[in-house]
């Protein structure tokens, strides 16, 4: 509407939707001659793509996916494990687990009741990133955005940035939160523009996980952005859809690295 009012409504415009009409449900992904023939199994979809792209790479190199972390209570880092292990299920493609540091001192930490780091998992330093061929990031929220763990470490790859090392490497993310309003898109959307002044290429997970990605019948995290998991005061455990989402998310990640690589 113009300033004082001046505009007059058009007498053509459609009645006003109720704000409870339900959203349509846009149909899972698949070629559009038949996507109303059948509901595809999009997970097996990325299995047959995987065993498509199983030609050796060039000089039988192994491609390496980091999957890089931050986890005060756990809960990101189970995600971090299922992603592993859906990137080890591509051939020729490694998931390696690496944590950023901590940025808290031990006392704050054993004050908000933090269970130790597991040892087995080194820390990352900025410089190793560049040895990756692709990179999965996930952190909780903090207010909708990355946790200061996270955000502390993206802050150390200034040198990177400034000669561009990581540009054109393929990046995504995974999350936690603590309620389904918590942020689970706007915790990956804020952390985007991170990838972007490296030049990285952001890969969301999309509806790649077809039927999983619609159920309404349970309580889940992950969005269209990557995996996720709702934590809830803590002491909530994720579900099997979550974590399958995870699997999913880097099996899919690990055929994009794999496809780029051979291309």
């Amino acid at each position: 509407m113009g300033k004082g009012g001046g505009c007059v409504p058009s007498k053509k415009k459609p009645p006003p939707v109720a704000d409870d009409a339900p959203a349509p449900t846009p149909p899972p992904i698949s070629p559009p001659d038949n996507a109303h023939a059948r509901k595809p199994d999009a997970p097996a979809q990325v299995a047959r793509e995987a065993a498509s792209s199983s030609s050796s790479l060039p000089g039988g190199a192994r491609l390496k996916v980091f999957v890089v972390f931050y986890s005060m209570y756990g809960h990101v880092e189970g995600l971090a494990k299922r992603l592993k292990k859906g990137v080890d299920g591509v051939e020729g493609v490694e998931g390696v687990l690496y944590r950023v540091p901590e940025t808290l001192p031990i006392e704050v930490l054993n004050q908000m009741r933090a269970p130790p780091k597991d040892d087995a998992i080194p820390e990352i330093t900025a410089a190793e990133l560049t040895a990756a061929d692709g990179v999965l990031f996930g952190f909780p929220t903090r207010y909708g955005s990355m946790a200061a763990q996270m955000k502390a470490f993206f802050d150390s790859t200034g040198h990177l940035w400034k000669e561009q090392k990581l540009a054109g490497k393929p990046a995504g993310f995974f999350v936690s939160t603590g309620t389904q309003g918590g942020g689970q898109e706007t915790t990956a959307w804020t952390a985007i523009t991170q990838l972007v002044h490296h030049g990285m290429l952001f890969v969301p997970v999309g509806y790649t996980f077809g039927p999983g990605m619609f159920k309404m019948d349970d309580i889940r995290g992950g969005t269209p952005y990557g995996a996720g998991v709702f934590a809830g005061d803590g002491t909530r455990e994720p579900s099997e859809t979550e974590m399958a989402l995870a699997e999913h998310q880097g099996k899919y990640m690990a055929i994009v690295v794999k496809k780029l690589a051979q291309s």
